[in-house]
């Protein structure tokens, strides 16, 4: 197999020694692949720590009585459990809804759900007699999919309605109308490092905790909030994480949690960290959705009205539910005009843990379900599915509004989507792929070209703001702190390179601290694909503040004014003069000024009214595309991606390397959700596919043998850190060509059937949904 080919020369070049713009690694990379990275059980622990198991539900829904754990309690090293009555302040969790307890308290929602803590001397102790402790559990009649849900109107919030136009004038007048209905599964986090927190009470009531997690301010709201403290008596600390992709914003939370109200309990520190096993069956997934569709549209493919219902699996509460299915909402679009449209957005309350945040945040689901119509589209006017995304794409002067009233002002799609057919290929390439599928029986393969728009904000506004310190210490070195965390995105590094840039120092120079309540107060998560954007601009204003002091200093010196001073390479230059950064950092010391400063931003131009869906809630969208070619066994089902040719736009990357590996590492994730990743309940609520023997991610076995990135060159046109954009979601999303390549195989292999029907192929496409679609295999 080829190695996978990755490029960056279509990148501008930087300034001469400059550290943005430049392919750094990572600023743990060495300490990573030596071992020497600390996550939070690699941390040294403290005289008297205990550690901690969870006792889990064993139905998915039922009357909680007790539990009896006289039998657990008798073995050495057991100190005790923890139930809902050992919570000091509210017994429900701080989240927005109020919805889901700290522990079961007389009701129990899912099987895996949390009705206290084992705790024990030490971990096995603690694991070996949690199986000895039994719920007392009446059970009671559950709600386990979608379809059950809707029946019942069961919802962990309103449904939501979004129109624009009048979609049922234009499905009655279109000249060709198709109706379909599929589903998406859910996907495990699987983070490397799973779920873990540790609890120290300190004196006088303050507790310090560690905690891997996404959003360390949240982490200490729950923390206070559940041991009715204020939230400066709690002190929440996170270097690094071994991964995230959003299970670790709100779910973190449960975890420390859980670990210092045991702490509080037993006055002493208590690590929990949960296993593999437990973290499947505790933590939520990405949102399952189904899909229903009436679709009109006219000879060349163009839409011309739309009525979409999307109903998203939440689970037993709401968590981050409301905003994950609203962000499906505004992506239902992805990067097509709907003249004429109403969606339908449901949020089913299930028996099933609650789904939360991951990687797209719902936009993902939206796009999906907008590509699959497309490509239906396609097939029922044998017409080529990349002329009607062509046809269909939102304007730059006309037909540039979305369905929330957002102009399109970005747009770049016209440019990038035909040079990424050119350089793919992709007219060439089909002729053969037709050629190939006329000739062979069992094998067919299909292509597929699919765009990305991701818009860049939170969508709840309040969040789009950021903090940041910047010390500048005697000796010339830098440290930085600001509200985002590291979870191997390689935010710190980023931060790094602007700061470095700011100040006209080497990045060697420039230290990146542990993000910590203590420090940034109020921290957003580092989530919604912001953590540069908002964190990157803050550090970079309170680096500027450093540098304004310093050069005020010099032009006393020099008399000349302050803008005639430059930092750059370690130096400090006016006209006069030529300064060691290093020895006017001395300088500036010996006479009293300044050598640190906070820095602070806020995301312009956005608004957004959440009681209509509508407004400017992104900053700008992020664009891409991906060309990818698949083939099928039709009589197995089995599929593998052979070819994939990416353009995406990040902006003038700050860090080409580090962009890269973050469009490769989401596509990878893209595709594992759409091919492979299926998560399986079984009729009583129990996940099968709770483990890697029965959950498969992808492998380095299914990287494709041709993989080829190229960057837009073309800046942010917003005022934005660095002319970039954001990189962390919008890839993703470009794994759905393979979804759609693998439809169009699907399409071919259909024996006997019309060629013109929609294909109806669940995600994920496993091998199973693949004889299914083919007609195959029925259930």
């Amino acid at each position: 197999m080829n190695a996978p080919h990755t490029t960056a020369e279509t990148a501008l070049p930087a300034p001469a020694r400059a550290a943005m713009g430049q392919p750094h690694i990572h600023e743990s990379a060495r300490a990573q692949v030596a071992g020497a990275a600390h996550y939070i059980d690699d941390l040294p622990e403290v005289k008297g720590m205990l550690y901690a198991a969870p006792i889990l539900s064993t139905v998915a829904h039922g009357r909680l009585h007790g539990v009896h754990a006289e039998a657990a309690l008798a073995l050495p090293g057991v100190r005790g459990v923890v139930l809902a009555a050992d919570v000091p302040g509210d017994k429900v969790l701080a989240a927005f809804a109020h919805d889901e307890p700290v522990f079961a308290i007389d009701t129990v929602q899912h099987i895996g759900q949390v009705i206290g803590l084992l705790v024990a001397d030490s971990v096995m102790q603690a694991r070996r007699a949690v199986r000895a402790v039994k719920p007392d559990i009446t059970p009671l009649p559950a709600i386990l999919t979608v379809d059950e849900a809707l029946k019942a109107k069961s919802y962990v919030l309103p449904p939501v309605f979004v129109r624009r136009g009048d979609a049922q004038t234009g499905l009655a007048q279109s000249p060709h109308r198709l109706q379909g209905a599929f589903e998406a599964g859910g996907q495990e986090h699987f983070y490397l490092e799973g779920q873990i927190a540790c609890a120290l009470p300190l004196e006088q009531k303050q507790w310090s905790i560690q905690s891997s997690t996404q959003h360390p301010g949240e982490v200490q709201h729950w923390v206070a909030h559940a041991l009715g403290l204020d939230n400066h008596a709690v002190r929440v600390e996170c270097r690094r994480m071994g991964g995230g992709f959003g299970g670790k914003e709100t779910q973190a939370g449960h975890l420390a949690v859980w670990a210092a109200v045991a702490a509080h309990k037993f006055g002493r520190p208590v690590k929990l960290r949960l296993d593999r096993d437990e973290d499947f069956m505790v933590t939520g997934k990405r949102h399952p959705f189904a899909y229903r569709y009436d679709v009109g549209f006219d000879g060349t493919g163009r839409i011309t009205g739309l009525a979409l219902q999307m109903a998203a699996n939440c689970g037993f509460s709401a968590d981050l539910s409301g905003p994950v299915a609203d962000r499906a909402v505004f992506h239902a679009d992805n990067a097509y005009f709907l003249e004429h449209v109403e969606i339908a957005s449901y949020r089913c309350k299930t028996n099933t843990q609650s789904h939360t945040a991951f990687r797209g945040f719902g936009g993902p689901q939206g796009v999906l379900v907008i590509e699959a119509i497309l490509g239906d589209i396609a097939r029922a006017l044998g017409l080529d599915a990349q002329d009607v995304r062509m046809a269909n794409l939102y304007g730059t002067t006309e037909r540039n509004v979305t369905h929330y009233q957002m102009t399109v002002e970005d747009n770049i799609l016209h440019e990038l989507l035909p040079k990424l057919e050119h350089s793919a290929q992709y007219r060439r390439r089909q002729q053969a792929i037709s050629a190939w599928n006329a000739q062979s029986p069992v094998l067919k393969r299909g292509i597929a070209i699919t765009p990305v728009k991701f818009g860049i904000s939170f969508t709840a506004t309040q969040f789009n703001q950021a903090g940041a310190l910047v010390h500048v210490y005697t000796d010339g070195s830098v440290q930085v702190n600001h509200g985002g965390t590291e979870m191997g995105q390689g935010l710190h590094t980023k931060v790094a390179q602007i700061v470095a840039d700011e100040l006209g120092v080497p990045l060697h120079r420039v230290l990146v601290t542990a993000s910590d309540t203590s420090k940034v107060p109020n921290a957003s998560a580092t989530a919604a694909s912001s953590g540069t954007d908002l964190n990157g601009r803050a550090a970079q204003f309170a680096a500027r503040h450093v540098r304004d002091n310093l050069a005020a200093f010099v032009c006393g010196l020099d008399g000349c004014g302050a803008g005639a001073i430059r930092f750059a390479d370690g130096q400090v230059i006016s006209p006069g003069k030529v300064r060691l950064f290093d020895d006017v950092v001395k300088a500036a010391y010996a006479n009293r000024i300044q050598l640190w400063s906070d820095g602070f931003y806020r995301t312009p131009r956005i608004h957004y009214d959440k009681a209509t869906l509508t407004g400017r809630p992104f900053y700008y969208f992020s664009y891409g595309a991906a060309c990818s070619e698949v083939v099928i066994d039709t009589l197995t089902g089995e599929n593998r991606v052979l070819a994939v040719d990416i353009l995406h736009d990040v902006g003038h990357s700050i860090n080409p390397a580090i962009d890269i590996g973050q469009i490769e590492g989401g596509f990878v994730q893209g595709m594992g959700w759409l091919t492979t990743e299926q998560l399986v309940w079984n009729s009583q609520g129990h996940l099968a596919t709770h483990a890697p023997s029965t959950y498969k991610i992808p492998a380095t076995g299914d990287i494709p043998a041709h993989f080829k990135v190229d960057l837009w060159p073309q800046a942010n046109r917003e005022d934005n850190v660095g002319g970039s954009k954001a990189v962390g979601e919008p890839p993703l999303m470009l794994a759905i060509s393979v979804f759609e390549a693998l439809r169009n195989a699907v399409a071919a292999g259909r024996a006997g059937a019309d060629a013109t029907a929609p294909v109806v192929l669940t995600a994920p496409a496993t091998a199973e949904n693949v004889l299914r679609a083919l007609g195959r295999l029925q259930d």
